[in-house]
């Protein structure tokens, strides 16, 4: 618009006849026109120039907002890690809290339950100190477990082999046992036979069952003799039917030709 009016001013000064003062008067008008208009292109120079530094600055500060809100975000994503794997360890610790309690409590279990298996009875503490000379030399084994106690003898302290009649070293073991047993209440004494699979052979003794039971019978005279009451024993041959081992060495066979002298708590209770 300003440049047209000095152009205007101009066309007037040429196309007709002023004065010298109206002429100098337009043209420093011109002149100051031409200046503003001047002035006016470098300030809207100078603001486009602005505009544009603030448009970068914008636009870094907008890369940089980016880049602060994707390291926020993953941030925030280690952070929800952290608080569920937090979460899982202190479930998993719990967990093992828990496991830790019950292990506690089946190891108190088991060492009450072994405490009473490995309790010894009255019985059981008499007959150790009267066989103990036997059970060192290894003609004997006492055993307890449950309430049962077991005094296992070897046939060869007993018996001659093929024999049912007790010999003079197992009368005298038989004698210690039926001292220990006279004072025993609310128990059923059993005696048991056993034998080898070895055959009689026909004789006195028709099969290993004849045997075993005259065997545990002529204990249980014995033991009656001795004072042991007669009420709480009883006899049993089991032939070779319930070996402890296998029958296939001759000191396996021997293991399985014995005699048991089995304590069981009585259903009576006398």
């Amino acid at each position: 618009m300003r440049t047209r009016l000095v152009l205007a001013a101009l066309v007037a000064l040429s196309t007709g006849c002023v004065s010298q003062g109206k002429f100098n008067e337009k043209a420093l008008e011109a002149e100051g026109l031409t200046k503003n208009l001047t002035d006016e292109k470098a300030a809207r120079t100078a603001a486009e120039a602005k505009i544009k530094a603030l448009e970068e600055q914008q636009a870094a500060l907008n890369q940089e907002k980016v880049a602060l809100e994707t390291r926020l975000n993953a941030s925030e994503n280690r952070l929800t890690s952290a608080a569920a794997e937090r979460r899982a360890l202190e479930e998993k610790n719990a967990q093992l809290a828990a496991l830790n309690d019950e292990l506690a409590r089946n190891t108190k279990k088991l060492a009450q339950a072994k405490e009473e298996l490995e309790k010894k009875s009255s019985e059981y503490e008499n007959l150790a100190q009267s066989l103990k000379q036997e059970i060192s030399d290894g003609k004997i084994e006492l055993s307890e477990m449950k309430g049962r106690m077991t005094v296992q003898l070897k046939d060869k302290i007993l018996f001659a082999s093929g024999s049912a009649r007790v010999g003079k070293e197992g009368q005298e073991a038989l004698v210690k046992i039926a001292d220990a047993l006279k004072t025993v209440r609310g128990r059923i004494i059993r005696v048991e036979g056993h034998t080898d699979d070895v055959p009689t052979g026909g004789g006195q003794f028709a099969s290993n069952w004849e045997l075993s039971l005259a065997r545990a019978m002529a204990v249980v005279h014995s033991l009656q003799d001795s004072g042991v009451d007669p009420t709480s024993l009883s006899a049993a041959g089991y032939g070779q039917y319930q070996p402890i081992v296998a029958n296939d060495t001759p000191e396996h066979k021997s293991q399985n030709r014995r005699i048991e002298i089995v304590l069981a708590p009585s259903l009576g209770g006398r």
